[in-house]
């Protein structure tokens, strides 16, 4: 780690020591019920900053390949909540254990050996083909649009989309050679403080719903709220980018955006299967997938914004 490395990581250190301790004061003095779920939800989510600060640190110390194994697990984990949710038929087993056990690691492998092409087309070009193939060949008809969409769809989110966070790696950005990690840090990091801060503002002043019927705990006053603090939050880590800090502040709207986006396009899928969280993975917030949904929205569109504006 360099010295801008190791400020960062001891600035958010420090931020999340304050978090944990306002939280358990938080804890000991509220006395509603409405409170109470609240502060719990907040120190979960400061309990899963910390565990992925941790997971930042050993990726930032151990390399690129640490990375892509962590990422490639997310992604293994996202799928199989996905598939677990959206249950498929004996026919379409082949075409899932292929969607798991070949593209998966073939995905990642393709950001190791930066070989950008082939990674954006293997699965929106090859995948998308092959799978429908070993589904029809059993002969099963029934719903066999709906079957092959959902292996499709997860397969996109859960890992075409979400591998464009490590992907971030393979971008050669001038003047910014081995700093790619900030990138995909940043990335990170809006997102996540963008769910917070939503989730903060829209308890602090939320009235109007966006999709009440989606994600009753979304409203506008969060959305502007928690998004404009992100917004400024981002800017103001420009130092860690290539971008100047307005170019941070609009890359950060971005990406706000495209989660919000992600996460009550998730939230709909969710709806439709009669499901509150895509799974039990993380202790207060559900899933793997519950945590990654505004990133396999956001995380297209920042790799592709950097990539278009930023590498020659």
């Amino acid at each position: 780690m360099d010295s801008t490395t190791l400020t960062l990581f001891a600035g958010i250190g420090a931020i999340l020591l304050v978090a944990t301790a306002v939280g358990q004061i938080l804890k000991r003095r509220v006395t509603t019920e409405s409170g109470r779920a609240t502060v719990d939800n907040l120190n979960a989510r400061t309990k899963a900053w910390w565990g992925m600060v941790a997971v930042f640190g050993a990726a930032f110390l151990l390399g690129k390949t640490v990375t892509l194994v962590l990422f490639a697990l997310t992604s293994f984990y996202c799928l199989r909540e996905f598939i677990t949710l959206t249950p498929t038929r004996p026919a379409d087993h082949r075409a899932v254990a292929v969607a798991f056990y070949l593209f998966i690691p073939l995905q990642y492998y393709l950001i190791y050996i930066d070989w950008i092409s082939l990674f954006s087309m293997t699965i929106p070009v090859y995948a998308f083909l092959l799978l429908p193939v070993l589904s029809v060949l059993r002969g099963e008809t029934p719903n066999f649009l709906e079957r092959t969409a959902k292996i499709q769809w997860g397969l996109m989110l859960t890992v075409y989309c979400i591998s464009h966070g490590p992907a971030l790696l393979m971008l050669g950005i001038p003047g910014f050679e081995g700093k790619n990690f900030l990138l995909l840090f940043f990335l990170i990091a809006v997102v996540q403080l963008s769910d917070v801060l939503q989730y903060v503002f829209g308890k602090l002043f939320g009235k109007h719903k966006v999709a009440p019927k989606v994600s009753p705990s979304k409203t506008f006053e969060g959305l502007i709220g928690g998004g404009l603090a992100a917004t400024l939050l981002g800017a103001g880590l420009f130092w860690i980018t290539p971008f100047t800090p307005l170019q941070a502040g609009a890359i950060a709207l971005a990406i706000v955006i495209s989660g919000f986006c992600g996460g009550l396009v998730l939230s709909a899928i969710k709806r439709s299967l009669g499901a509150k969280d895509w799974g039990t993975m993380i202790e207060g917030h559900g899933g793997a997938l519950d945590r990654m949904d505004s990133v396999t929205y956001a995380a297209p569109i920042f790799f592709h914004v950097v990539n278009y504006w930023f590498v020659p």
